[in-house]
């Protein structure tokens, strides 16, 4: 069986790749796994160096690695280069920290000496999204190596080139042969792998669905998993928010990666005696930004990842508009062959409207009208999602004390749209979610915290 790499700017076929059978990808998990049992016995001070030169090869490749995504999957090339400094920054990162994150760490009990250990466990998967092609996988692959652990990886089907770049830059900065290999796989090979005796745990950035199966399949076999799920982010717009500086943040904050990031901002909730206003200025501002071919350095807004993403996005704005919401900007289908849809916003959305309930993977903003700040906090929270959130006011204490005690998410920014930096722990509640990314908890999640007890 094949893939196929398509080009969602234009819909030509870039290069079909052929799917691993079943013995292939038992015979690399195999690999993997002996590779391992060395790898778990390295230093921190081989494992940092050697992060450490493949940050070096990323930043090497990174004009190249940025039209492979804009290729694969419509990311405009300057956000593309801006995702591969940030792949070498997480390397950099766990380089630097690793070894104080895993110390021993002394507990005094009646023993002689009583402490917990961080040990590596073995082989993790990790099921990938196309949307970050190479951070999404950097940010588990950084940390997994940097506890001694070794890794696979089954990408997004429609990214296999991005895939198999990946396992190249780790075999270009020196690790030891098959510490990380891709599996060229499709989706219903999943549950197979996660099977296999030397798996043993599971980390996916996927949909609700695919979340789902795979949770469920490694909870039969008693087998870890992360989840970055899905997200619906509400920004909260206070009635003392500056304007400028908030409509700025919002608009860069949906149109992340073309509006298709689990973080980008989705619905804008904003008290009543600043909607007028802010929508005015945000209807502007997404009005001036370009879309256009994602080689091009001016693109602001490139095309969705694949034409039946497009064409779901589209159904999910119509049917809100059906339902009552107004299209202020955008919302149309342009070009049926190709995956492009233009920066829409939405108006007078409601509960019950897909733009307030769904997840809108794409350039299309909900602006949702709040009473006063209780009522806009109350609307941000009234969602299944619960990944990431930003409060907008001049008073930083109010917002710091709505963002750390009231909104009901992973992550809470006061004055700024939502990002992931590798200092800090990433991840979701509700059904965006659960474990953590990144940070000190990241390097944490898949080792045996262990006790050591001597009498």
């Amino acid at each position: 069986m094949t893939v196929q790499s398509i080009n969602p700017a234009t819909g030509e076929t870039i290069k079909p790749y052929t799917l691993y059978t079943d013995q292939e990808v038992y015979d690399k998990i195999d690999a993997v796994h002996h590779a391992w049992l060395s790898w778990k016995e390295s230093s921190f001070e081989q494992r940092s160096a050697l992060l450490n030169k493949m940050a070096d090869v990323l930043i090497s490749r990174k004009a190249e690695l940025a039209k492979l995504m804009a290729l694969e999957m419509g990311k405009p090339v300057t956000q593309g280069i801006a995702e591969v400094e940030k792949c070498a920054s997480v390397c950099r990162y766990y380089a630097d920290h690793a070894k104080e994150q895993l110390a021993d760490m002394i507990i005094e009990t009646e023993a002689s000496k009583s402490f917990v250990a961080f040990k590596p466990i073995g082989v993790v998967l990790a099921v990938m999204p196309w949307n970050y092609p190479f951070w999404q996988v950097f940010r588990f692959l950084a940390p997994a190596l940097a506890a001694g652990n070794c890794g696979v990886l089954k990408h997004a089907s429609n990214v296999p080139g991005c895939a198999l770049a990946i396992e190249e830059i780790v075999k270009q900065a020196g690790f030891p042969d098959n510490v990380f290999k891709t599996l060229l796989i499709g989706s219903n090979s999943v549950e197979k792998v996660i099977e296999h005796k030397c798996i043993q745990a599971v980390t996916l950035t996927g949909s609700n669905a695919a979340g789902s199966k795979v949770a469920q399949k490694a909870g039969e076999l008693i087998k870890k998993t992360v989840l970055e799920l899905g997200g619906s982010d509400a920004y909260v717009v206070l009635e003392d928010a500056d304007l400028d500086l908030t409509v700025k943040a919002c608009v860069d904050g949906r149109l992340l990666n073309s509006g298709q990031s689990c973080i980008a901002a989705k619905r804008f909730i904003v008290v009543k005696p600043l909607l007028e206003k802010f929508t005015e200025k945000y209807i502007d501002l997404m009005r001036a930004k370009i879309m256009g071919d994602p080689l091009n350095v001016k693109t602001d807004v490139g095309p969705q990842a694949r034409v039946d993403l497009r064409n779901e996005l589209h159904k999910q704005v119509t049917d809100s508009i059906r339902a009552g919401a107004e299209c202020r900007l955008g919302g149309k289908i342009t070009d049926e062959k190709t995956a492009f849809y233009p920066p829409t916003v939405l108006t007078n959305v409601k509960k019950g409207m897909p733009a307030f309930d769904e997840e809108l993977f794409g350039p299309v903003a909900a602006i949702i009208e709040a009473s006063d700040e209780a009522h806009a906090i109350s609307l941000a929270n009234d969602s299944v999602f619960g990944l990431g959130g930003a409060v907008f006011t001049r008073d930083v204490k109010r917002g710091e004390h709505i963002a750390a005690n009231l909104m009901q998410s992973g992550s809470c920014f006061v004055n700024a749209f939502v990002k992931s930096d590798p200092r800090l722990p990433f991840g979701g509640i509700k059904q965006s979610g659960y474990g953590r990314e990144l940070g000190l908890f990241g390097i944490r999640e898949f080792v045996n915290i262990k006790t050591v007890y001597i009498k």
